[in-house]
């Protein structure tokens, strides 16, 4: 029943995540023909599949509503993290009530997880209980093209809301934290003697505490592709099982020697050992994966039954599903799955290794198989690549596998005896910093590589291909050889698409309440504005790109910080030609001023500023904003910054016909896109890069319903996420969304057939 039970849940959640019309209704009608058929293993089967659906519902539906947004609400919870940015705290609440201070509003009762970001707040610790006034919006994030999915990570950590702490009235504490016996152990790691690196690393690796770890620890990680090796994983919590049943077993010869062999309780200690330890740890789904699998490995080799390496590898998927449905949309969930069914694949069947040489040649044959195949996995999670993983796996698996993890446990087993728990972990602090080195070096050699997200799928499949053609067995080794010396040169030889001669790809890009454009043609980059900057100091230029972008020019439309809020992270992390800019702005790079009758042309592509003139002290800092024209074949872009109708009106005849593309200026505002513009424009298509649930309501009623009554096609970033234009091609070609938007699936007029407002 392993397979099956696991099947069973993947199908409730996948059915309670997509719910589709009559569920409960076909469930219910399949479990009565199961009940008059006798199939109790089906109707127990259904139950399964209910239970996993409606905690995948219960989710669904403890969502914050719409009708919440920006409303006072009362919390009373349990903190559970608290991550300090500077002068602003990120507190995870779970939430025990919830009730908004206008009781006209809908209730918020159904919250159970919200995430809140607290300004200045007081010394808060995890585990108390506190009551705070908040603002709340429903989970969402940018939708950018191969970046990371921020309301996906929402909706997996089960976190039905974010926002903030309202100063007024003030936040109080309720009760202090009760100490746990992991706090408790974290809090002696901190009294030790020992370097601020150890005792992150001792946290992360023998207690499953990851948030102890710094950025640079986690950047270090993920460049040299070893960020599994901070997980709470199998060889833990076997090591702990293993030592508690030797003990066990040794103590059961002492007190019975002519019975020990059939003694029971030592393997139930044993097992207890397993359970407590990953308790300990968190109960993380791999811990939870790694308890199972120990749990049936104790049965088996008790020799109370014998089920396969693959009844147990469903049977725990099956059962870390179940006990936590939102699981099933983490990466780390099924990257441990993953490699634990490719070591059953290649060492199922095969006769166990004999001598230091058989074992040393398994684990190299082992690694050399996981790297290919992990890193086909990160590659679709995380759509990055770390070149120097295969070979620093090589050394970092053994060294923490045999050396840190042993060391760290025995530390704490050895705890009471000051010398010894000392010396285990002063060994310890010598080998974490050899192994900092070796993947701070291997970094440096080789680092971190972020594939452009078209060559994601091609070549993860590529290099899952190379993994089984060596993993499954009776396979020719000519077949093997030969394959493999196709694909390493598939994959070697995978590049980037570059757009066509005399085409422009023009990307608006979801950065909430702000502005930021890339214009891309065969050998040149351009980007319009650089995006805003929030209160909090982030950027969502940042998480746009890997940092060492080159950009041939940067037109900053004016000085605003939701036009060049991330001009700063722009210099720091990337390399640009030339930076423009109106007269008299105040910019954090030095820049040479963009003026009306400026033209270039590259690749084909004709750029062209309309607007400001040379003199703008008599303007404001939103009317200096450049206006940049850009004509690519029969194709024309018109960005116009956040100038308002008068200014629009000046430059007007300068806008040759027709535009294929505007994007609105001030982001919808009504104090632009004039009736005279639209009029004179009729673009195909306009876009409003606009925040999501944003306070200004943009875009303006007004304006949508003047572009559309010039027939124009209208996006917003705030709903479509990034969309993609391409320009100058002959056939044209359909704008791409990152976000496919129900309403945008035909009619009598296609895509544009929409309700484009959210007024």
């Amino acid at each position: 029943m392993a397979m099956p039970l696991a099947l069973a849940v993947l199908a409730g959640v996948g059915l309670g995540r997509w719910a589709p019309p009559g569920l409960f209704e076909i469930w219910a009608l399949c479990q009565l023909w199961r009940v008059a058929r006798g199939e109790w293993r089906g109707v127990a089967l259904g139950a399964v599949v209910a239970l996993a659906a409606s905690q995948v519902l219960l989710a669904r539906g403890a969502v914050l509503p719409d009708g919440l947004l920006r409303a006072d609400l009362a919390l009373e919870g349990r903190i559970e993290s608290v991550q300090e940015e500077g002068r602003l705290s990120r507190l995870m609440l779970r939430v025990e009530s919830c009730r908004p201070l206008d009781f006209a509003r809908l209730p918020c009762d159904s919250l159970r997880r919200v995430r809140l970001s607290y300004f200045e707040a007081p010394v808060i610790a995890p585990g108390e209980r506190w009551t705070m006034t908040v603002r709340l919006r429903p989970p969402t994030g940018f939708a950018n093209p191969g970046t990371f999915d921020y309301s996906a990570w929402l909706w997996r950590e089960g976190i039905q809301a974010t926002g903030y702490v309202r100063s007024e009235p003030a936040a109080e504490r309720l009760e202090a934290a009760s100490t746990s016996l992991r706090q408790r152990a974290l809090g002696y790691l901190d009294e030790r003697e020992l370097s601020p690196q150890t005792v992150r690393w001792l946290a992360a690796l023998t207690l499953g505490a990851g948030e102890r770890l710094t950025r640079d620890d986690w950047d270090l990680l993920n460049a040299s592709g070893t960020t599994h090796l901070m997980v709470i994983s199998g060889l833990h919590v076997g090591l702990v099982a293993a030592f508690m049943l030797l003990v066990a077993r040794a103590l059961a010869r002492l007190l019975t020697p002519s019975r020990w062999r059939m003694a029971v309780w030592p393997w139930w200690l044993a097992g207890v050992a397993a359970v407590g330890y990953a308790w300990l740890a968190g109960l993380q789904p791999p811990a939870m994966r790694a308890m199972i699998m120990t749990l049936v490995g104790l049965w088996v080799a008790s020799g109370r039954h014998a089920p396969g390496p693959w009844q147990a590898w469903w049977l725990a998927l099956g059962l870390v599903v179940l006990f936590d449905p939102l699981s099933a949309w983490r990466p780390g969930l099924w990257l441990s799955f993953l490699a634990v069914a490719l070591l059953i694949l290649i060492w199922q069947g095969r006769p166990r290794p004999r001598g230091v040489s058989g074992w040393g040649w398994g684990l190299l044959r082992t690694q050399l198989l996981l790297a290919p195949l992990m890193a086909a996995a990160v590659l679709l999670a995380f759509a990055r690549l770390a070149p120097a993983a295969p070979l620093v796996n090589l050394a970092a698996v053994p060294l923490v596998s045999l050396v840190l993890v042993p060391l760290g446990l025995l530390g704490w087993l050895f705890a009471p005896l000051p010398y010894l728990g000392s010396a285990c972990w002063w060994l310890f602090e010598h080998a974490t910093r050899l192994l900092v080195g070796v993947l701070t070096l291997s970094v440096e050699r080789l680092p971190l590589w972020w594939p452009a997200p078209e060559q994601v799928w091609p070549l993860a499949s590529m290099l899952g291909l190379v993994t089984l053609l060596w993993a499954l067995p009776g396979l020719a080794r000519a077949l093997r050889l030969g394959a493999t010396l196709l694909l390493v040169p598939a994959m070697l030889g995978l590049s980037p698409s570059v757009p066509e001669a005399k085409t422009l790809r023009v990307r608006v890009l979801d950065v909430g309440q702000g502005q930021l454009i890339e214009l891309r043609s065969a050998n040149y980059r351009l980007l319009y504005d650089t995006g805003p900057r929030f209160a909090s100091g982030f950027a969502p230029l940042s998480s746009v790109w890997p940092a060492g972008q080159y950009f041939d020019e940067v037109v900053v439309s004016h000085g605003d910080l939701d036009h060049a809020g991330g001009l700063s992270v722009l210099t720091e992390r990337h390399a640009v030609g030339r930076f423009l800019a109106p007269p008299g702005e105040s910019l954090e790079a030095r820049y040479e001023t963009c003026l009306r009758g400026q033209a270039w042309q590259r690749d084909g592509v004709s750029y062209r500023v309309l607007w400001p003139p040379e003199e703008t002290t008599e303007l404001s800092g939103n009317d200096r904003s450049c206006v940049l024209e850009v004509t690519a074949g029969r194709d024309r872009l018109l960005i116009t910054g956040d100038v308002g109708r008068d200014i629009e009106r000046l430059f007007l005849l300068e806008v040759a016909q027709p535009v294929t593309l505007l994007v609105a200026g001030h982001h919808g505002s009504r104090t632009s896109s004039g009736p005279q513009l639209v009029q004179w424009a009729t673009p195909r298509h306009v876009i409003y890069s606009a925040a999501r649930h944003g306070a200004f309501g943009h875009p303006h009623d007004e304006v949508v319903r003047r572009f559309r009554r010039a027939g124009s096609c209208q996006w917003n970033t705030a709903l479509d996420g990034a969309v993609t234009f391409w320009l100058g091609r002959d056939a044209g070609g359909e704008p791409l969304a990152m976000r496919g938007m129900p309403w945008r699936r035909g009619g009598v007029e296609g895509r544009c057939l929409a309700v484009e407002s959210r007024h």
